[in-house]
């Protein structure tokens, strides 16, 4: 993106049209600058997955094409108002469930989408989903449909159409953990800064030890696993603690 922007920007000097210093056009929708921690090879090769680290300190699986889709939940609504809890009128309807709503969302258009297969996950804020059935690119219109359709995170689908890739966070929010400092920007201008973030992470890594980022839930529709799949859920699970019951952060 870099090196088009120069493109651009060296075209239009020479037709003598220089922008101001204030022109903001030439990173439009740019992917996260983060450090990349780990990358993962298949035995072809080929990288399906990276790991990197964001901006505030946590884990990111970056992945080409398998499906994660990321689902925020409003909180439940409590049934009635103060004034018919404070006179005690019989509640009419019951309280709505945004997280089984969801999941019946989920659960009905995979009917309709037989080979489809979701590993779903309860995270602090809504569900994660993984799609189990196969590889599935980032910018097309399958994956437009299915953000549509199971009511993905507006934001989410942003960065993944900019990044052209999916995105699941593996370790805890450090707030939620209680650390409050932040770790500092990538890349490191010097050898202090670097030392800095290295008693962040350990600090990071002490408080964050009693907390699971997602929890498994259930799997819907097609029970098969594909192979490259597969490798991904083993990426994703361990470092998420999706099956030890923690706390969510």
């Amino acid at each position: 993106m870099a090196a088009q922007a120069l493109e651009q920007l060296m075209a239009r000097i020479k037709s003598g049209d220089i922008p101001p210093s204030t022109d903001g056009g030439y990173y439009p929708n740019r992917p996260f600058r983060e450090q990349i921690i780990r990358e993962i090879k298949n035995t072809s090769g080929d990288i399906p997955a990276v790991i990197t680290r964001n901006s505030y300190g946590c884990l990111v699986l970056n992945t080409a094409r398998a499906m994660f889709v990321d689902i925020d939940l409003p909180e439940p609504k409590k049934p009635g108002g103060w004034i018919s809890r404070l006179f005690g009128k019989p509640q009419i309807a019951p309280p709505s469930n945004p997280e089984n709503e969801a999941i019946t969302r989920i659960e009905n258009w995979t009917r309709s989408h037989s080979d489809w297969g979701w590993r779903v996950y309860k995270t602090r804020s809504g569900l994660r989903l993984l799609a189990t059935q196969g590889l599935v690119e980032a910018n097309t219109e399958v994956t437009d449909g299915v953000f549509d359709a199971l009511g993905a995170d507006p934001l989410y689908r942003k960065l993944c159409k900019a990044q052209q890739c999916f995105r699941a966070r593996l370790t805890p929010k450090p707030w939620r953990c209680g650390l409050r400092e932040k770790p500092g920007r990538w890349p490191w201008l010097e050898t202090k800064q670097e030392l800095r973030f290295q008693k962040w992470e350990a600090r990071y890594q002490s408080c964050s030890k009693n907390w699971a980022t997602c929890e498994f839930v259930r799997h819907i529709g097609n029970p098969a696993i594909h192979p490259d799949i597969r490798m991904i859920l083993d990426l994703h699970d361990e470092p998420t603690r999706a099956e030890s019951k923690l706390p969510l952060a």
